[in-house]
């Protein structure tokens, strides 16, 4: 099979013929690939950031977005049958240590991570856990919703956080109409009824954002922090979902955040500076998000059968891989880019 591998870090992945995968555990099952997303978490890994992190061993098939069709199941799996078209929870999780058990699997102690610290879907067959797979409705895609498996699961995991907090007159601003900030978009559209202000550089991502349901948009040009203070009386934001996470984004969108309100970090790459007095006395909280839950997915996966999350894609053949990582890196994509084995 053809897949796409990482054989050093600092160097650009290639395609290689490996042999397909087949059933090692009671457990497993093995998915033809019908779509890989491709994200800059991938774009890390190739500059050395999760080297350490990930411990994995080069090389290695890249690829942690992914749904498709079972073509083989373990003795045990009795759930999930070949012929089922299924998204992947991205973590394979063991399903009986205590996080697993109070349903927070993604901080399970017996996981592995397909494309980050074991073999990925940027290939034709993966290998993973039936307990990664959610049956998608028959109206969905596999290609059409991949990347929804980490961008969109990260993105509602961080939205269904946000608006549990969030009321009517509260206002909570997007950073960043991406790749991920158009499904956050969307989430806070489905789950809040508080106004949502979407802050990024590209005029197309903005317009990307109000149509999926921002109710107002701002040029981020160094003063996206007051134009959002302006538009809310000088309160600021209650929240700040920031898919960006580095260069100026950091510092901009603690500066529209209103006291006692909370900024939730999702983007990566750069670090938060803030003096402790100033947390302290205005009371704001930073939260981390992580990749969401199975029980998450589930809940994203109902959201998209009724249209109300929907991928914006750009598909590429696996042979074009290069370029669908070229075009992420240069950040001419609206919206996310999927390789497709069979285009």
């Amino acid at each position: 099979m053809k897949a796409v591998r990482v054989h050093g870090y600092g160097e650009d992945p290639s395609l290689d013929d490996l042999p397909e995968p087949g059933i090692h555990s009671p457990h497993d099952i093995v998915v033809r690939i019908g779509g890989a997303g491709v994200c800059r978490t991938d774009l890390h890994i190739l500059e050395g950031q999760w080297r350490e992190k990930s411990g994995v061993r080069l090389p290695y098939v890249l690829g942690h977005e992914n749904a498709g069709a079972v073509v083989e199941v373990g003795s045990a799996v009795t759930t999930i049958a070949p012929g089922d078209s299924v998204i992947l929870h991205p973590l394979a999780t063991c399903g009986a240590c205590g996080a697993c058990r109070a349903g927070d699997d993604v901080h399970c102690t017996s996981s592995y991570f397909p494309g980050i610290n074991a073999d990925g879907g940027m290939a034709e067959y993966l290998r993973t856990s039936f307990r990664s797979a959610v049956r998608l409705d028959p109206e969905l895609a596999p290609a059409d919703v991949a990347a929804l498996a980490d961008a969109g699961l990260t993105a509602y995991h961080a939205a269904r956080k946000a608006a549990t907090h969030l009321h009517p007159h509260n206002t909570v601003a997007v950073i960043g109409a991406g790749g991920l900030g158009h499904i956050g978009v969307q989430a806070l559209r489905a789950l809040t009824a508080a106004e949502i202000v979407v802050v990024d550089r590209s005029e197309a991502a903005l317009a990307l954002a109000a149509e999926l349901g921002a109710d107002a948009t701002v040029r981020a040009d160094g003063e996206e922090a007051a134009a959002v203070r302006e538009r809310t009386g000088g309160r600021g934001a209650e929240a700040v979902l920031d898919f960006v996470g580095e260069g100026t984004a950091v510092a901009s969108g603690i500066a529209m955040l209103a006291r006692a309100g909370s900024y939730y970090v999702i983007g990566y790459g750069g670090s938060i500076d803030i003096p402790t007095i100033d947390v302290i006395s205005n009371e704001i909280n930073f939260v981390g998000n992580l990749v969401g839950s199975y029980g998450d997915l589930v809940e994203l996966m109902a959201l998209a059968a009724r249209g109300l999350v929907r991928l914006h894609t750009n598909l590429y053949p696996f042979s074009d891989y290069a370029k669908a990582f070229a075009d992420l890196d240069a950040g001419t994509l609206t919206g996310r880019a999927v390789l497709v084995p069979s285009l």
